[in-house]
């Protein structure tokens, strides 16, 4: 049994560790801020995610899954809120945007 503990505590901490490679690697080599913000978020909500999950997986008490489902709902609500206000403020800052953008919904008037 604790070699099935071991490989699924190793299993999570590689997602965890894969999420957080990608988006290190997504600030680095994204164009603009706007898309780096994207890699911030998203990369570290989830690889704290699979990281925890080992930790819960490899200490097993109750009150370590009870702080880590805490830790992990408190994450996924902020880190998304606090990426969306400081892309508002960059653009309310009139940061620019990369010359390869697509779509902006921000350019249009309210209807």
């Amino acid at each position: 049994m604790s070699l099935l503990i071991d490989l699924v505590v190793a299993f999570f901490l590689l997602i965890g560790l894969f999420f957080m490679f990608v988006s290190a690697l997504g600030i680095v080599r994204l164009p603009d801020a706007y898309l780096r913000l994207h890699a911030a978020s998203k990369g570290p909500t989830l690889g704290l995610m699979g990281m925890l999950l080992a930790a819960v997986f490899h200490l097993g008490t109750a009150e370590v899954g009870l702080k880590a489902l805490i830790v992990i709902v408190f994450v996924f609500i902020a880190n998304p809120i606090g990426s969306h206000l400081l892309a508002k403020a960059a653009l309310r800052g009139g940061h620019p945007k990369w010359e390869g953008t697509v779509g902006d919904e921000s350019s249009r008037s309210a209807e």
